[in-house]
């Protein structure tokens, strides 16, 4: 049996120059940050959807999105951990990929579901 979903609401408040604060809940839920923005979806019945606004890097999928923003927070956060990749990987990864050709702007193949 599939759960229902629940709808998040919280009100807030237009301030008089017509902003208003993203409540703390909605950013956490959204992983918004600081400088983060986001982007308003007026749909055709009215309802307004907010999403946190996907950058060029991640081509707007919310995973690589999600994973991006993880290794951003992380590197912030200890940089000490942050290493080169070995010589030995570079080389493994090129012999694995040696001879392969790939044309970036053919069309990707149909799914066989």
């Amino acid at each position: 049996m599939a759960k229902t979903a629940e709808i998040l609401e919280i009100p807030a408040t237009i301030t008089d120059r017509g902003q208003t604060t993203v409540p703390a809940a909605i950013r956490k839920m959204l992983a918004l940050g600081k400088r983060d923005q986001v982007v308003f979806r007026g749909l055709a019945d009215g309802t307004v959807v907010i999403a946190k606004k996907q950058s060029s890097l991640d081509d707007g999928d919310p995973v690589i999105g999600t994973f991006l923003a993880f290794l951003a927070r992380d590197m912030a956060s200890e940089p000490a951990r942050i290493r080169p990749v070995p010589k030995s990987l570079v080389a493994r990864g090129k012999g694995l990929v040696k001879g392969v050709k790939v044309d970036l702007d053919a069309a990707l193949p149909e799914d066989d579901a």
